[in-house]
Parts: C-alpha cells; sequence; structure tokens
C-alpha cells in the first residue's frame, strides 16, 4: 500500500490521477503502465516502483497461502477459527501468544492480560475508570481489535456475540463497542480452547430456553 500510494503521489504531481481503489490489482497496474509515458522521463521513476510494488504483492501472495495453510494443519487454530471474525493470522496469532490456556486462571483474564480492559484510578471517594491499559502483545490486540469490529461490521451470521455488540454500539458508541467485543473475543477463544468447543452462536441457556 505504501509503494501503491506512493507511485499514485508521483502520478498526481504530473498531473495524472488513477482511479479510485487500494492498488490491488490488474486494474491499477494497467492504468500506471497507460499513464507513466504520457510525461517524459515518467516512465523511469513510475515503472521500477511498479516492478517493486508487484513483487511485494506476489510474495505476499505465497506467504498468505502459507499462513492459511498452518493454520488449517493446527487442530487448535481449525477450532478458533470456528468464532465469527477470527481468520488464520488471527488464530495462529492467539494459539502463539497464549501458549497455554491453563496459564490462566480464566477467560477473563486474558482480557486484562492483552490490555483490553480499562485502566482504574482510585483515591479515597475517587473512582475513575480511563481508557484500555494496552500492556499486553499489541499484535494479538490489534488483531482480536480487527476481527471484532469485522464482527460489527461485516459480519452476516447473526450471534449473542454481534447482538451485545450492537446493544454496546448504540449506547456508547462504535468504537469502545469494538474494543468490548475484542475483550470478551479474548474471553471466548479461550474458553473454546480449554474446552475443544467450537463456536456456539447462542450461549447454553439460550439453545435450552
Amino acid at each position: 500500500m505504501d509503494l501503491a500510494n506512493q507511485i499514485r503521489g508521483i502520478l498526481r504531481t504530473f498531473g495524472l490521477a488513477l482511479p479510485p481503489g487500494g492498488g490491488g490489482g490488474r486494474r491499477f497496474e494497467a492504468a500506471v503502465r497507460e499513464r507513466a509515458p504520457m510525461r517524459p522521463g515518467l516512465s523511469l521513476v513510475v515503472l521500477p516502483l511498479l516492478d517493486a510494488w508487484r513483487a511485494v504483492r506476489d510474495r505476499v501472495a505465497v506467504l498468505d497461502k502459507a499462513v492459511v495453510a498452518a493454520a488449517r494443519r493446527d487442530r487448535r487454530c481449525r477450532l478458533l477459527m470456528t468464532a465469527p471474525g477470527v481468520g488464520a493470522i488471527t488464530a495462529l496469532t492467539y494459539v502463539g501468544t497464549v501458549e497455554d490456556p491453563v496459564l490462566f486462571r480464566g477467560a477473563r483474564t486474558v482480557g486484562a492480560w492483552l490490555g483490553l480492559t480499562p485502566t482504574r484510578y482510585q483515591s479515597g471517594d475517587t473512582d475513575v475508570s480511563g481508557r484500555i491499559s494496552r500492556c499486553g502483545d499489541p499484535l494479538l490486540r490489534t488483531y482480536l481489535y480487527e476481527a471484532a469490529n469485522q464482527v460489527l461490521t461485516r459480519s452476516r451470521s447473526d450471534s449473542a456475540l454481534r447482538r451485545w455488540g450492537l446493544m454496546l454500539k448504540a449506547r456508547n458508541g462504535h468504537k469502545k463497542a469494538v474494543v468490548a467485543v475484542a475483550r470478551k473475543l479474548a474471553a471466548i477463544l479461550h474458553a473454546m480452547w480449554s474446552r475443544g468447543e467450537a463456536f456456539r452462536a447462542e450461549p447454553l441457556g439460550a439453545v435450552a430456553a
């Protein structure tokens, strides 16, 4: 994306605009190659960057396939990927970071360990809840946040987790709701891993009712 944006910026300097998009396919590459010869000497600057963009893109595609294959080979990752929003990268990162669910006293402690719980300031009669502590692994925290955001914005499957998150979103705003869903998702994944059970869209009490 950095290379694509750099190419866009150079072309824009010469008055050549590219069609909107993330710079992720043949349309982007064709548009760059079409515009590069329009200005003298521009091809000498832009086309090497485009070749680098293509090489990085191809390599990323190879690595993506390797990551998916590694997740599919791992029983724990396959189990965690039954949860909404959790893909191969999130599952692999969760397994590699947590290592063993037995190390935690309970599922809820995982969220605190990852810095997804609010900080608290207590002094006398003062009890203030602040922002999340961000004291844990930043990579896994980011992936859980992205997974939670997907649950609230892109997921088509209904679940108690999604309905709870949407309720929080209506009351507290999108960002706070995503953090809360990420924290709950960290606990759910821990419980799934500990019990060896796939994700359930509804809690056991609701299913029984």
